[in-house]
């Protein structure tokens, strides 16, 4: 068979593929349920990682039908999620917004943790730099999210421990607790809320940004 002739064969494959798709009895419910169906049926429990790392809550079905739509969420079920997800942010139990920055520089360059090699006694890392800048120094950085050099000094904190700052300490305790709170189908990992970091290593990631000392900030 010449390429043209492949190149029609596949063409024509695709077409009835997708066509199969659209005309499948019951639609994308049917199918999303099958779908799930044999992702559970082949997914083999190992190490930590269990079933219920399959499991999704309704803000990450919503967000991933939106995705799929490649839409956004229509405004009134946008502004639900993000209030139920911001009413889901637990405040330091502590009360300690602040932690070691040389800890959290550490935390936000790791990114080991919750695989299925990892054997759950380690301490999860906070991956932060694959989607922010953070350290001016640090050449290899990813760009989904927004730079956060100078986080602090660019909002005027000198003591991040003061009343003054608390507005401010405040909002970046939630956000890197449920991003979600803020915008319903952010790429941000719900750190906190997931349980990918302890309320004490978002307080030394909090450090990192916020406190004058460290280098985020210089």
């Amino acid at each position: 068979m010449n390429k043209n002739k492949w190149m029609s064969f596949f063409g024509f494959s695709a077409v009835c593929f997708f066509a199969g798709c659209a005309w499948h009895p019951g639609g994308l419910t049917s199918l999303d349920a099958q779908t799930e169906a044999v992702v559970r049926s082949s997914f083999r429990p190992e190490g930590i990682v269990k079933l219920d790392a399959l499991d999704t809550d309704e803000t990450n079905r919503l967000c991933s039908a939106a995705a799929v739509r490649a839409e956004p969420l229509d405004e009134d079920t946008a502004r639900r999620i993000e209030a139920e997800n911001f009413n889901s942010i637990v405040m330091p139990p502590n009360g300690q917004f602040i932690g070691d920055w040389r800890k959290g520089e550490i935390i936000a360059q790791s990114g080991r943790g919750l695989t299925f090699s990892d054997n759950g006694k380690s301490p999860n890392g906070g991956n932060c730099y694959n989607c922010h800048q953070i350290d001016k120094k640090e050449i290899a950085y990813g760009t989904i999210g927004p730079s956060l050099f100078n986080y602090g000094k660019i909002r005027g904190v000198q003591d991040p421990n003061s009343a003054d700052s608390r507005p401010i300490v405040e909002y970046t305790w939630r956000k890197i607790w449920n991003a979600k709170g803020f915008n319903a189908c952010s790429n941000m990992p719900r750190v906190g809320h997931k349980g990918i970091l302890s309320p004490e290593q978002i307080a030394d990631v909090m450090a990192l940004l916020l406190d004058p000392k460290s280098p985020v900030n210089q």
